[in-house]
């Protein structure tokens, strides 16, 4: 038997929610366990998680129709490798756009592909209204909401803003201090090989402070791989 190919479309109509970080920190996990991952980054003109994976990702454009075939038709691959999209804010309304036009989402079903959204929370009325409009296009397109507490903090309205969102769960990604986040901005740095090995160079602090904020956000992923196998295991061939 076989398993689902999940793909990952990690979003948000906004810039600056943590998307990025989101992406990196779900292909880390993956690498983590090492288990084989492919990464798409389709902000071209920054590709800030293409640099960080460059050996197992590649940069799209949306807005070119060859980037389009490259994106999709490899997504709709159950080959069982997980597939992480980081999907630019500018990039937002064309890849929907292009999945709602293309019929992705009925073909990756039939072809054995979980899609899953990624959706970071903002405190805005427009991003909670942008996750409801997917979920009406979209009934049974699983949607999980992320709240990074450093980019977008929702500080004591938290519970409430989050309530707006119709998601199927949530991922909390912690706020780290600004002198330990900076180590973070280092393109070479590796998540999956920090916890393995961490680098010397690296002060005893920091390097305590980045594996107590990693490790919970890996049990979640990995709580949350665990649910979607589990829910999915009706489709196992």
């Amino acid at each position: 038997m076989s398993r689902r190919t999940f793909v990952f479309f990690v979003c948000s109509p906004h810039s600056r929610t943590g998307v990025t970080t989101a992406a990196r920190l779900l292909t880390d996990y993956y690498l983590s366990r090492g288990i084989a991952v492919e990464g798409f980054d389709t902000d071209s003109r920054e590709p800030n998680y293409a640099l960080r994976f460059p050996g197992l990702s590649r940069v799209i454009d949306l807005g070119d129709v060859k980037g389009q075939i490259s994106l999709f038709d490899r997504l709709l691959v159950a080959d069982e490798t997980p597939k992480v999209v980081d999907v630019w804010s500018r990039s937002y309304d064309q890849l929907f756009s292009t999945i709602a036009e293309i019929g992705f989402l009925e073909e990756a079903r039939r072809a054995g592909v979980e899609p899953i959204v990624l959706f970071q929370s903002d405190s805005s009325q427009t991003s909670a209204s942008n996750a409801r409009m997917l979920n009406t296009t979209w009934p049974n397109l699983w949607l999980t909401v992320i709240h990074n507490e450093g980019a977008a903090p929702l500080r004591s309205e938290a519970h409430e803003i989050l309530s707006r969102y119709p998601a199927r769960g949530k991922l909390v990604i912690p706020k780290l201090e600004s002198a330990i986040a900076t180590a973070l901005d280092d393109t070479n740095l590796s998540l999956n090989a920090f916890l393995r090995n961490p680098p010397s160079e690296i002060s005893i602090v920091v390097r305590a402070a980045i594996k107590s904020w990693l490790i919970p956000i890996f049990t979640q992923f990995q709580s949350f791989e665990l649910r979607m196998n589990l829910l999915s295991s009706q489709f196992l061939r």
